[in-house]
Formats: C-alpha cells, structure tokens, sequence
C-alpha cells in the first residue's frame, strides 16, 4: 500500500472545510466499504461527485481516482491531481495505460474511484447525445482481473450551493462469469448491473426514471 502523503491530508481537510459548506452532504452506508482493494463504481451527474465522494471516505481509505485526461492539461493542477492520487484516462478509446495503473492500484491493497458511465450524464437524465447512458465493460474488466470488491455509489444528481448531497454506498456487486476473464459480453453485463444497482440506491433506474 501507498503511504498517504502529507499533502493529501492537508487538502482533505482543508478543502473539505469549504466543499462541506458550500456542498454539505449526507452519507449512508460506509459501513459497508471493504478496508482494502475496493472498486468504487458512482453514476456520475456533476463534476463535484469525485471530490463530494472522496471527502466522505475516510482520510486513511487510500483512494485513487480514474479521472478525465483533460483535467490534466494544466501542468500544475495536473500536478497536483498526481499527487492526490489520481490518474488521467483518456475517453473514447481503450487506454492501456490508465487501465494497467487502475490494477496496480487495486493489486497493491489500495482503492479506486471509478465513474461506469465515463462522462458526466446531467441531472439523471441517462442520455448522452441523444442515445441511453450505460457502463463501459472496463470497469468490470478491472474488477475481474484484480479481484476487486465492486462496490456501487449513489450520488444525488442535481448540485446546488448549500443543499445537502445524498451519497450512498451500497453492498458490494457480486459479478458472474464464466472461465478465469469472463466474456465481452459478460463484463457488459456486470458492468450495467452495478450501474444499476447505484441508481436503485437512489430510487432510480439506470436513465433516471424512478424505480
């Protein structure tokens, strides 16, 4: 495991000073998170879910997050998401890379934050550009090959400035699969089945509709 930088620390408290006032949340269901080697699979409906989510979990939880290549660009901030944990993947195409670093991550006994949906699907709304949202089988794949606790999160769509945030993380996803990888199929399969199991923690089904 990685040791936790003094940094970290210093920004999960001070940072989370502000984002609890500005973004004050309720969380449920800790209780429920493996200590170690964790995969932490939210539907993704605001740019603050990372940060929300990541602050609720404790300051020793050891967390990586799987974060868009943009974010990255701006040397210094990049920079600084590095040395938070965090890693840039690259969308719309397999990132080998980003993809080797997840399983590092989790083989080391370490946690990873993970959005199935790959981008931000606004206000449950479950359509990106015009088509129903739905997991990518990487995060399955992941999970497979690591032996990961996958582990569905629910997060309250709409963000307003100082409305409280539902954050609930549910039990962990028991994946179905044939031989040691399973089938492209079948990590579809689980794949869309944690997505739906964090949505339902939230009353929904996968695109928004209540459950």
């Amino acid at each position: 495991m990685r040791p936790i930088s003094f940094l970290y620390v210093i920004a999960y408290y001070l940072v989370g000073l502000v984002v609890h006032i500005l973004h004050p949340t309720t969380v449920e269901g800790l209780e429920r998170l493996p200590k170690g080697g964790a995969l932490l699979c939210p539907n993704h409906s605001s740019n603050w879910d990372p940060v929300l989510v990541a602050l609720r979990l404790p300051v020793n939880y050891r967390l990586h997050v799987m974060a868009k290549e943009e974010l990255f660009r701006f040397r210094p901030f990049g920079w600084l998401l590095r040395k938070l944990g965090a890693f840039p993947v690259s969308r719309g195409d397999s990132d080998v890379h980003a993809v080797k670093t997840a399983i590092q991550a989790l083989k080391a006994g370490d946690n990873l934050l993970i959005f199935p949906e790959g981008t931000v699907v606004r206000d449950g709304v479950g359509y990106i550009d015009g088509l129903p949202a739905h997991a990518k089988g990487g995060v399955a794949m992941i999970g497979v090959r690591t032996g990961a606790a996958l582990v569905p999160v629910f997060v309250d769509g709409e963000k307003r400035p100082f409305r409280r945030t539902r954050i609930i993380f549910g039990e962990p996803y028991e994946p179905h699969y044939t031989g040691r990888r399973g089938t492209a199929e079948e990590m579809q399969k689980i794949a869309d089945g944690v997505l739906a199991a964090a949505y339902a923690l939230g009353g929904q089904a996968v695109g928004g509709t209540p459950l």
